[in-house]
Protein backbone atom coordinates (compact mmCIF):
# COMPACT_ATOMS: atom_id res chain seq x y z
CA UNK A 1 0.00 0.00 0.00
CA UNK A 2 1.39 3.39 -0.96
CA UNK A 3 1.29 6.23 1.53
CA UNK A 4 2.16 9.06 -0.84
CA UNK A 5 -0.82 10.77 -2.44
CA UNK A 6 -0.73 11.32 -6.19
CA UNK A 7 -2.65 14.44 -7.13
CA UNK A 8 -4.94 14.09 -10.13
CA UNK A 9 -5.41 17.29 -12.18
CA UNK A 10 -7.32 20.10 -10.54
CA UNK A 11 -9.16 19.20 -7.36
CA UNK A 12 -9.13 15.41 -6.99
CA UNK A 13 -6.66 13.01 -5.36
CA UNK A 14 -6.14 9.45 -6.57
CA UNK A 15 -4.57 7.39 -3.80
CA UNK A 16 -4.04 4.15 -5.72
CA UNK A 17 -4.34 3.10 -9.35
CA UNK A 18 -6.92 0.44 -8.43
CA UNK A 19 -9.22 2.82 -6.53
CA UNK A 20 -12.73 3.48 -7.85
CA UNK A 21 -13.11 6.63 -5.72
CA UNK A 22 -11.16 9.87 -5.66
CA UNK A 23 -10.86 12.35 -2.78
CA UNK A 24 -11.88 15.99 -3.12
CA UNK A 25 -8.99 18.21 -2.12
CA UNK A 26 -11.34 21.19 -1.76
CA UNK A 27 -15.07 21.89 -1.82
CA UNK A 28 -16.61 21.02 -5.18
CA UNK A 29 -19.94 22.68 -5.94
CA UNK A 30 -23.04 21.21 -7.52
CA UNK A 31 -22.74 21.31 -11.30
CA UNK A 32 -18.99 22.01 -11.33
CA UNK A 33 -17.22 20.40 -14.26
CA UNK A 34 -14.66 17.68 -13.57
CA UNK A 35 -12.60 17.51 -16.78
CA UNK A 36 -10.54 14.63 -15.42
CA UNK A 37 -13.72 12.52 -15.27
CA UNK A 38 -15.56 14.11 -18.17
CA UNK A 39 -18.64 14.82 -16.05
CA UNK A 40 -20.37 17.54 -14.07
CA UNK A 41 -20.53 16.96 -10.34
CA UNK A 42 -23.93 15.55 -9.37
CA UNK A 43 -23.95 16.93 -5.78
CA UNK A 44 -21.89 19.29 -3.67
CA UNK A 45 -18.90 17.41 -2.27
CA UNK A 46 -17.08 18.80 0.79
CA UNK A 47 -13.30 18.71 1.05
CA UNK A 48 -12.05 15.29 2.15
CA UNK A 49 -15.07 13.43 0.79
CA UNK A 50 -15.09 10.86 -2.01
CA UNK A 51 -16.27 11.02 -5.62
CA UNK A 52 -16.86 7.97 -7.82
CA UNK A 53 -14.09 7.68 -10.40
CA UNK A 54 -16.23 5.25 -12.42
CA UNK A 55 -19.65 3.66 -12.30
CA UNK A 56 -19.91 1.37 -9.27
CA UNK A 57 -22.78 -1.10 -9.42
CA UNK A 58 -24.82 -2.10 -6.38
CA UNK A 59 -22.95 -4.75 -4.39
CA UNK A 60 -19.57 -3.95 -5.91
CA UNK A 61 -16.67 -3.13 -3.57
CA UNK A 62 -15.74 0.49 -2.96
CA UNK A 63 -11.94 0.76 -2.94
CA UNK A 64 -9.76 3.41 -1.34
CA UNK A 65 -6.00 2.90 -1.10
CA UNK A 66 -6.80 -0.36 -2.94
CA UNK A 67 -8.60 -1.52 0.22
CA UNK A 68 -12.29 -2.39 0.48
CA UNK A 69 -14.12 0.11 2.70
CA UNK A 70 -17.61 -1.23 1.92
CA UNK A 71 -19.87 -2.02 -1.01
CA UNK A 72 -22.17 0.18 -3.06
CA UNK A 73 -25.66 0.00 -1.54
CA UNK A 74 -27.09 1.10 -4.91
CA UNK A 75 -25.76 1.94 -8.34
CA UNK A 76 -23.32 4.87 -8.10
CA UNK A 77 -22.57 6.83 -11.27
CA UNK A 78 -19.21 8.33 -12.13
CA UNK A 79 -18.92 11.77 -10.54
CA UNK A 80 -21.36 11.04 -7.71
CA UNK A 81 -20.65 11.83 -4.09
CA UNK A 82 -19.72 8.55 -2.35
CA UNK A 83 -20.42 8.46 1.37
CA UNK A 84 -22.50 6.76 4.05
CA UNK A 85 -25.71 7.30 2.06
CA UNK A 86 -24.60 4.90 -0.68
CA UNK A 87 -21.93 2.70 0.97
CA UNK A 88 -22.93 -0.36 2.99
CA UNK A 89 -20.55 -1.83 5.55
CA UNK A 90 -20.51 -5.55 4.85
CA UNK A 91 -17.98 -7.74 6.58
CA UNK A 92 -15.84 -9.87 4.30
CA UNK A 93 -13.13 -12.46 4.66
CA UNK A 94 -9.73 -10.94 5.37
CA UNK A 95 -6.86 -13.39 5.36
CA UNK A 96 -4.49 -12.56 8.23
CA UNK A 97 -1.44 -13.69 6.25
CA UNK A 98 0.62 -13.97 9.41
CA UNK A 99 4.22 -12.73 8.93
CA UNK A 100 3.90 -12.40 5.13
CA UNK A 101 4.97 -8.75 5.00
CA UNK A 102 7.65 -8.79 7.70
CA UNK A 103 10.70 -6.93 6.50
CA UNK A 104 13.94 -6.56 8.50
CA UNK A 105 14.49 -3.18 10.12
CA UNK A 106 17.58 -1.24 9.10
CA UNK A 107 18.54 -0.24 12.63
CA UNK A 108 20.82 2.73 13.24
CA UNK A 109 23.96 1.73 15.11
CA UNK A 110 23.62 2.55 18.84
CA UNK A 111 26.47 5.07 18.77
CA UNK A 112 24.86 6.95 15.86
CA UNK A 113 21.29 7.11 17.14
CA UNK A 114 19.49 10.40 17.62
CA UNK A 115 19.48 11.82 21.14
CA UNK A 116 17.32 14.07 23.27
CA UNK A 117 17.84 15.81 26.59
CA UNK A 118 16.21 13.43 29.04
CA UNK A 119 16.00 12.95 32.79
CA UNK A 120 17.68 9.76 34.01
CA UNK A 121 16.20 8.37 37.20
CA UNK A 122 18.27 6.57 39.83
CA UNK A 123 17.11 3.18 38.54
CA UNK A 124 18.02 4.01 34.93
CA UNK A 125 14.53 4.87 33.67
CA UNK A 126 14.39 7.92 31.40
CA UNK A 127 11.82 10.69 31.71
CA UNK A 128 10.70 13.46 29.37
CA UNK A 129 8.95 15.47 32.12
CA UNK A 130 9.35 15.92 35.88
CA UNK A 131 6.05 15.99 37.77
CA UNK A 132 4.95 15.01 41.24
CA UNK A 133 1.73 13.00 41.01
CA UNK A 134 -1.22 12.31 43.27
CA UNK A 135 -3.36 9.22 42.67
CA UNK A 136 -6.67 8.23 44.23
CA UNK A 137 -7.55 4.61 44.87
CA UNK A 138 -11.24 5.49 44.73
CA UNK A 139 -13.50 8.35 43.67
CA UNK A 140 -14.05 9.17 47.37
CA UNK A 141 -10.48 10.46 47.68
CA UNK A 142 -10.42 12.27 44.33
CA UNK A 143 -11.50 15.63 45.74
CA UNK A 144 -8.78 15.45 48.38
CA UNK A 145 -5.98 14.88 45.87
CA UNK A 146 -7.32 17.73 43.73
CA UNK A 147 -7.25 20.06 46.75
CA UNK A 148 -3.67 19.03 47.55
CA UNK A 149 -2.57 19.69 43.97
CA UNK A 150 -4.38 23.05 43.88
CA UNK A 151 -2.24 24.24 46.78
CA UNK A 152 0.88 24.09 44.63
CA UNK A 153 0.37 27.18 42.53
CA UNK A 154 3.04 28.46 40.13
CA UNK A 155 4.02 30.98 42.80
CA UNK A 156 4.57 28.24 45.40
CA UNK A 157 6.53 26.14 42.90
CA UNK A 158 8.74 29.04 41.79
CA UNK A 159 11.49 27.83 44.13
CA UNK A 160 11.53 24.49 42.29
CA UNK A 161 12.08 25.43 38.62
CA UNK A 162 12.92 21.86 37.57
CA UNK A 163 9.54 20.52 38.71
CA UNK A 164 6.94 20.69 35.93
CA UNK A 165 4.04 20.69 38.36
CA UNK A 166 2.04 18.83 40.98
CA UNK A 167 -0.83 17.04 39.25
CA UNK A 168 -3.82 15.08 40.60
CA UNK A 169 -4.95 12.02 38.66
CA UNK A 170 -8.49 11.80 40.03
CA UNK A 171 -10.75 8.95 38.96
CA UNK A 172 -14.35 7.83 39.40
CA UNK A 173 -14.11 4.13 40.23
CA UNK A 174 -12.52 1.93 42.90
CA UNK A 175 -15.69 0.92 44.73
CA UNK A 176 -19.17 -0.28 43.80
CA UNK A 177 -17.46 -2.73 41.48
CA UNK A 178 -16.89 -6.45 41.28
CA UNK A 179 -13.62 -7.65 42.76
CA UNK A 180 -11.94 -9.73 41.69
CA UNK A 181 -12.85 -8.87 38.11
CA UNK A 182 -11.30 -7.79 34.84
CA UNK A 183 -12.36 -4.20 35.60
CA UNK A 184 -10.69 -4.36 39.01
CA UNK A 185 -7.44 -5.68 37.54
CA UNK A 186 -7.41 -3.01 34.81
CA UNK A 187 -7.96 -0.21 37.34
CA UNK A 188 -5.16 -1.40 39.63
CA UNK A 189 -2.81 -1.90 36.68
CA UNK A 190 -3.55 1.61 35.40
CA UNK A 191 -2.98 3.31 38.76
CA UNK A 192 0.25 1.34 39.27
CA UNK A 193 1.43 2.23 35.76
CA UNK A 194 1.18 5.91 36.64
CA UNK A 195 2.74 5.38 40.07
CA UNK A 196 5.87 3.91 38.50
CA UNK A 197 5.96 6.19 35.45
CA UNK A 198 9.39 7.79 34.97
CA UNK A 199 7.81 11.19 34.34
CA UNK A 200 6.67 11.25 37.96
CA UNK A 201 9.57 12.05 40.29
CA UNK A 202 7.43 11.25 43.32
CA UNK A 203 3.92 9.95 44.00
CA UNK A 204 1.32 10.15 46.76
CA UNK A 205 -1.55 7.61 46.68
CA UNK A 206 -4.63 8.50 48.73
CA UNK A 207 -7.49 6.17 49.60
CA UNK A 208 -10.64 6.45 51.71
CA UNK A 209 -10.37 3.25 53.73
CA UNK A 210 -13.52 1.22 53.08
CA UNK A 211 -13.34 0.93 49.29
CA UNK A 212 -12.90 -2.32 47.38
CA UNK A 213 -9.65 -1.01 45.88
CA UNK A 214 -7.77 -0.88 49.17
CA UNK A 215 -4.49 1.04 49.05
CA UNK A 216 -2.56 -1.69 50.85
CA UNK A 217 -3.79 -4.42 48.53
CA UNK A 218 -3.13 -2.20 45.49
CA UNK A 219 0.47 -1.65 46.59
CA UNK A 220 0.99 -5.34 47.31
CA UNK A 221 -0.71 -6.70 44.17
CA UNK A 222 1.16 -4.31 41.88
CA UNK A 223 4.50 -4.74 43.68
CA UNK A 224 4.90 -1.05 44.41
CA UNK A 225 7.58 -0.20 46.95
CA UNK A 226 6.71 2.64 49.35
CA UNK A 227 9.63 4.95 50.16
CA UNK A 228 10.27 8.67 50.46
CA UNK A 229 9.09 9.15 46.86
CA UNK A 230 6.07 6.85 47.06
CA UNK A 231 3.82 7.70 50.00
CA UNK A 232 0.31 6.43 50.82
CA UNK A 233 -2.46 7.89 52.98
CA UNK A 234 -5.86 6.52 54.01
CA UNK A 235 -8.34 9.27 54.88
CA UNK A 236 -10.16 7.31 57.56
CA UNK A 237 -6.83 6.79 59.35
CA UNK A 238 -5.39 10.29 58.93
CA UNK A 239 -8.36 12.12 60.42
CA UNK A 240 -10.64 12.94 57.50
CA UNK A 241 -10.72 15.42 54.66
CA UNK A 242 -9.06 18.51 56.15
CA UNK A 243 -6.36 16.52 57.97
CA UNK A 244 -5.55 14.47 54.86
CA UNK A 245 -5.22 17.59 52.73
CA UNK A 246 -2.86 19.14 55.28
CA UNK A 247 -0.75 15.99 55.58
CA UNK A 248 -0.73 15.61 51.81
CA UNK A 249 0.57 19.14 51.33
CA UNK A 250 3.29 18.49 53.89
CA UNK A 251 4.24 15.22 52.16
CA UNK A 252 4.55 16.93 48.76
CA UNK A 253 6.58 19.77 50.28
CA UNK A 254 9.02 17.17 51.59
CA UNK A 255 9.25 15.57 48.12
CA UNK A 256 9.91 18.79 46.20
CA UNK A 257 13.62 19.37 46.97
CA UNK A 258 14.68 15.94 45.72
CA UNK A 259 12.35 16.17 42.71
CA UNK A 260 13.92 19.49 41.81
CA UNK A 261 17.47 18.13 42.04
CA UNK A 262 17.62 16.83 38.48
CA UNK A 263 19.26 17.88 35.26
CA UNK A 264 18.68 16.89 31.67
CA UNK A 265 21.42 14.95 29.89
CA UNK A 266 21.78 13.57 26.36
CA UNK A 267 20.16 10.14 26.05
CA UNK A 268 19.37 7.85 23.12
CA UNK A 269 16.07 8.13 21.27
CA UNK A 270 15.77 4.41 22.05
CA UNK A 271 14.32 5.52 25.39
CA UNK A 272 11.28 7.08 23.69
CA UNK A 273 7.94 5.30 23.88
CA UNK A 274 5.35 7.12 21.81
CA UNK A 275 1.62 6.58 22.25
CA UNK A 276 -0.19 6.99 18.90
CA UNK A 277 -3.68 8.51 18.91
CA UNK A 278 -6.12 9.95 16.40
CA UNK A 279 -9.37 11.74 17.04
CA UNK A 280 -11.72 14.04 15.20
CA UNK A 281 -10.44 12.39 12.01
CA UNK A 282 -11.39 13.51 8.50
CA UNK A 283 -10.90 12.34 4.94
CA UNK A 284 -7.40 13.81 4.89
CA UNK A 285 -6.17 12.08 8.07
CA UNK A 286 -5.31 8.91 6.15
CA UNK A 287 -3.58 10.92 3.41
CA UNK A 288 -1.42 13.30 5.44
CA UNK A 289 -1.17 13.17 9.24
CA UNK A 290 -1.51 9.43 9.86
CA UNK A 291 0.94 8.19 7.20
CA UNK A 292 3.36 11.00 8.10
CA UNK A 293 3.23 9.95 11.75
CA UNK A 294 3.80 6.38 10.55
CA UNK A 295 6.89 7.57 8.67
CA UNK A 296 8.13 9.23 11.87
CA UNK A 297 7.57 6.00 13.78
CA UNK A 298 9.57 4.07 11.19
CA UNK A 299 12.45 6.47 11.92
CA UNK A 300 11.95 6.09 15.66
CA UNK A 301 12.00 2.28 15.44
CA UNK A 302 15.21 2.42 13.41
CA UNK A 303 16.71 4.42 16.28
CA UNK A 304 15.65 1.79 18.81
CA UNK A 305 12.48 3.45 20.11
CA UNK A 306 8.95 2.16 20.63
CA UNK A 307 5.70 3.09 18.87
CA UNK A 308 2.48 2.12 20.66
CA UNK A 309 -0.54 1.71 18.37
CA UNK A 310 -3.88 1.28 20.17
CA UNK A 311 -7.61 1.96 19.72
CA UNK A 312 -8.59 -1.60 18.80
CA UNK A 313 -11.96 -0.71 17.21
CA UNK A 314 -10.05 1.55 14.84
CA UNK A 315 -8.10 -1.24 13.18
CA UNK A 316 -11.29 -3.25 12.60
CA UNK A 317 -11.49 -4.10 8.92
CA UNK A 318 -7.80 -3.53 8.19
CA UNK A 319 -6.24 -5.70 10.88
CA UNK A 320 -4.47 -7.63 8.10
CA UNK A 321 -2.19 -4.59 7.72
CA UNK A 322 -0.77 -5.56 11.12
CA UNK A 323 -1.12 -9.35 11.21
CA UNK A 324 0.89 -9.61 7.98
CA UNK A 325 3.68 -7.72 9.74
CA UNK A 326 3.49 -9.71 12.98
CA UNK A 327 6.85 -11.25 13.90
CA UNK A 328 5.14 -14.57 14.64
CA UNK A 329 1.74 -16.24 14.15
CA UNK A 330 1.31 -16.06 17.93
CA UNK A 331 1.61 -12.26 17.94
CA UNK A 332 -0.77 -11.98 15.00
CA UNK A 333 -3.29 -14.31 16.62
CA UNK A 334 -3.19 -12.34 19.87
CA UNK A 335 -4.30 -9.28 17.92
CA UNK A 336 -7.15 -11.24 16.31
CA UNK A 337 -8.14 -12.53 19.75
CA UNK A 338 -8.51 -8.97 21.00
CA UNK A 339 -10.71 -8.12 18.02
CA UNK A 340 -12.83 -11.20 18.70
CA UNK A 341 -13.24 -10.02 22.30
CA UNK A 342 -14.39 -6.63 21.02
CA UNK A 343 -16.88 -8.22 18.66
CA UNK A 344 -18.50 -10.00 21.60
CA UNK A 345 -18.18 -6.99 23.93
CA UNK A 346 -20.00 -4.68 21.50
CA UNK A 347 -22.54 -7.15 20.12
CA UNK A 348 -25.90 -5.46 19.60
CA UNK A 349 -24.54 -2.00 20.39
CA UNK A 350 -24.61 1.00 18.08
CA UNK A 351 -20.92 1.65 18.55
CA UNK A 352 -17.90 2.41 16.46
CA UNK A 353 -16.71 -1.20 16.25
CA UNK A 354 -19.99 -2.07 14.56
CA UNK A 355 -19.58 0.56 11.91
CA UNK A 356 -20.94 3.87 13.19
CA UNK A 357 -18.27 6.56 13.36
CA UNK A 358 -18.83 9.87 15.14
CA UNK A 359 -20.63 12.85 13.61
CA UNK A 360 -17.36 14.74 13.19
CA UNK A 361 -15.77 11.81 11.36
CA UNK A 362 -18.75 11.58 9.02
CA UNK A 363 -18.77 15.32 8.37
CA UNK A 364 -15.06 15.06 7.59
CA UNK A 365 -15.62 12.46 4.90
CA UNK A 366 -15.28 9.09 6.67
CA UNK A 367 -18.21 6.85 5.82
CA UNK A 368 -17.70 4.02 8.30
CA UNK A 369 -15.27 2.31 10.66
CA UNK A 370 -13.45 0.45 7.87
CA UNK A 371 -12.55 3.74 6.20
CA UNK A 372 -11.51 5.30 9.49
CA UNK A 373 -9.47 2.21 10.39
CA UNK A 374 -7.67 2.41 7.06
CA UNK A 375 -6.17 5.74 8.06
CA UNK A 376 -5.83 4.96 11.74
CA UNK A 377 -3.64 1.90 11.20
CA UNK A 378 -1.18 3.96 9.16
CA UNK A 379 0.03 5.72 12.31
CA UNK A 380 2.06 2.63 13.17
CA UNK A 381 4.24 2.87 10.06
CA UNK A 382 5.59 -0.16 8.22
CA UNK A 383 7.93 -1.99 10.61
CA UNK A 384 7.22 -5.45 12.10
CA UNK A 385 4.62 -5.81 14.85
CA UNK A 386 6.68 -7.00 17.81
CA UNK A 387 4.05 -7.63 20.50
CA UNK A 388 0.41 -7.19 21.56
CA UNK A 389 -0.42 -6.03 25.09
CA UNK A 390 -3.48 -5.81 27.31
CA UNK A 391 -4.68 -2.35 28.38
CA UNK A 392 -2.15 -0.61 30.66
CA UNK A 393 0.13 -3.66 30.66
CA UNK A 394 3.81 -2.66 31.00
CA UNK A 395 5.47 -2.56 27.59
CA UNK A 396 8.78 -4.39 27.59
CA UNK A 397 9.44 -4.73 23.84
CA UNK A 398 10.96 -2.10 21.57
CA UNK A 399 9.70 -1.39 18.06
CA UNK A 400 6.09 -1.26 16.89
CA UNK A 401 3.71 -2.75 19.45
CA UNK A 402 -0.05 -2.78 19.97
CA UNK A 403 -1.92 -2.09 23.21
CA UNK A 404 -5.61 -3.02 23.38
CA UNK A 405 -7.88 -0.08 24.17
CA UNK A 406 -11.12 1.63 23.20
CA UNK A 407 -11.05 4.30 20.53
CA UNK A 408 -12.13 6.90 23.11
CA UNK A 409 -9.06 9.11 23.23
CA UNK A 410 -8.69 9.87 26.97
CA UNK A 411 -9.12 6.18 27.84
CA UNK A 412 -6.68 5.04 25.16
CA UNK A 413 -4.05 7.64 26.07
CA UNK A 414 -4.42 6.83 29.78
CA UNK A 415 -3.68 3.18 29.02
CA UNK A 416 -0.69 4.04 26.86
CA UNK A 417 0.81 6.28 29.54
CA UNK A 418 0.20 3.59 32.17
CA UNK A 419 2.00 1.17 29.85
CA UNK A 420 5.01 3.47 29.76
CA UNK A 421 4.47 6.00 26.95
CA UNK A 422 6.50 9.12 27.70
CA UNK A 423 5.02 11.14 24.82
CA UNK A 424 1.73 11.05 22.92
CA UNK A 425 1.38 11.96 19.23
CA UNK A 426 -2.23 12.80 18.36
CA UNK A 427 -3.45 13.29 14.79
CA UNK A 428 -6.67 15.14 14.03
CA UNK A 429 -8.54 16.43 11.02
CA UNK A 430 -11.42 18.20 12.72
CA UNK A 431 -9.39 19.69 15.57
CA UNK A 432 -9.34 17.74 18.82
CA UNK A 433 -8.46 19.78 21.91
CA UNK A 434 -6.50 17.26 23.93
CA UNK A 435 -3.59 17.24 26.34
CA UNK A 436 -2.13 14.72 28.75
CA UNK A 437 0.05 14.46 31.84
CA UNK A 438 2.58 13.34 32.87
CA UNK A 439 3.41 12.49 29.23
CA UNK A 440 2.75 15.51 26.98
CA UNK A 441 0.74 15.42 23.75
CA UNK A 442 1.93 16.64 20.34
CA UNK A 443 -1.03 17.37 18.03
CA UNK A 444 -0.78 16.93 14.27
CA UNK A 445 -3.29 18.63 11.96
CA UNK A 446 -4.29 16.83 8.76
CA UNK A 447 -5.08 19.96 6.74
CA UNK A 448 -3.89 23.54 6.53
CA UNK A 449 -7.32 25.17 6.88
CA UNK A 450 -7.90 23.59 10.28
CA UNK A 451 -4.30 24.17 11.39
CA UNK A 452 -4.63 27.87 10.57
CA UNK A 453 -7.97 28.15 12.34
CA UNK A 454 -6.76 26.30 15.46
CA UNK A 455 -3.04 27.06 15.42
CA UNK A 456 -3.02 27.76 19.16
CA UNK A 457 -3.91 24.08 19.73
CA UNK A 458 -2.01 22.40 16.88
CA UNK A 459 1.73 21.66 16.93
CA UNK A 460 2.41 20.46 13.38
CA UNK A 461 0.66 21.15 10.07
CA UNK A 462 0.65 17.92 8.07
CA UNK A 463 -1.58 19.68 5.54
CA UNK A 464 1.65 20.77 3.86
CA UNK A 465 1.61 17.31 2.24
CA UNK A 466 -1.77 18.04 0.67
CA UNK A 467 -0.54 21.48 -0.35
CA UNK A 468 2.34 19.88 -2.25
CA UNK A 469 5.04 21.49 -0.10
CA UNK A 470 6.37 18.35 1.61
CA UNK A 471 6.29 14.61 0.94
CA UNK A 472 5.04 12.14 3.53
CA UNK A 473 8.63 11.12 4.21
CA UNK A 474 9.79 14.72 4.66
CA UNK A 475 6.92 15.41 7.04
CA UNK A 476 7.80 12.22 8.93
CA UNK A 477 11.34 13.53 9.45
CA UNK A 478 9.93 16.87 10.65
CA UNK A 479 7.66 15.07 13.14
CA UNK A 480 10.57 12.99 14.44
CA UNK A 481 12.65 16.11 15.01
CA UNK A 482 9.72 17.78 16.79
CA UNK A 483 9.38 14.70 19.03
CA UNK A 484 13.04 15.03 20.06
CA UNK A 485 12.51 18.70 20.90
CA UNK A 486 9.38 18.00 22.96
CA UNK A 487 11.10 15.10 24.73
CA UNK A 488 13.92 17.50 25.61
CA UNK A 489 11.49 19.79 27.44
CA UNK A 490 10.10 22.12 24.76
CA UNK A 491 6.48 22.87 25.63
CA UNK A 492 3.76 21.48 23.39
CA UNK A 493 0.70 23.56 22.51
CA UNK A 494 -1.49 21.60 24.92
CA UNK A 495 1.02 22.23 27.73
CA UNK A 496 1.02 25.96 27.02
CA UNK A 497 -2.77 25.88 27.32
CA UNK A 498 -2.63 23.94 30.58
CA UNK A 499 -4.43 20.85 29.27
CA UNK A 500 -4.00 17.40 30.77
CA UNK A 501 -5.36 17.74 34.31
CA UNK A 502 -8.67 16.03 33.51
CA UNK A 503 -7.66 13.47 30.89
CA UNK A 504 -6.80 10.63 33.27
CA UNK A 505 -9.64 8.24 32.40
CA UNK A 506 -9.04 4.55 33.21
CA UNK A 507 -11.10 2.10 31.17
CA UNK A 508 -14.34 1.21 32.98
CA UNK A 509 -15.43 -2.38 32.37
CA UNK A 510 -18.14 -4.46 33.93
CA UNK A 511 -21.08 -3.69 36.18
CA UNK A 512 -21.44 -1.05 38.88
CA UNK A 513 -23.35 -2.21 41.92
Amino acid sequence: MTTTATHAPHRLIRLHANDNVLVARQLIGLGDELPELGVRIRAQVPAGHKIAAQDIMAGEPVRKYDTIIGVASRNILKGEHVHSHNIALIDFNREPGFCEDVRPVDYVAPDKRATFMGIVRADGRVATRNFIGLLSSVNCSSTVIKKIAEHFTPERLAAYPNVDGVVAFAQTSGCGMSSPSHHFDVLQRTIAGYARHPNLAAVLIVGLGCERNQVASLVEAQQLVPDSNLRTFVMQDTGGTRATIAQGIAAIEAMLPEANAIKRVPVSAAHLKIGLECGGSDGFSGITANPALGAAMDILVRHGGTAILSETPEIHGVEFMLTRRAISPEVGQKLLDRLAWWEEYTRGQNGQFNGVVGPGNQAGGLANIFEKSLGSAMKGGTTPLQAVYEYAEPIDKAGLVFMDSPGYDPVAATGQIASGANLICFTTGRGSMFGSKPAPTIKLASNTAMFTRLEEDMDINCGLILDGELSVEQMGQRIFEHILEAASGASTKSELLGLGDHEFVPWHLGIVS
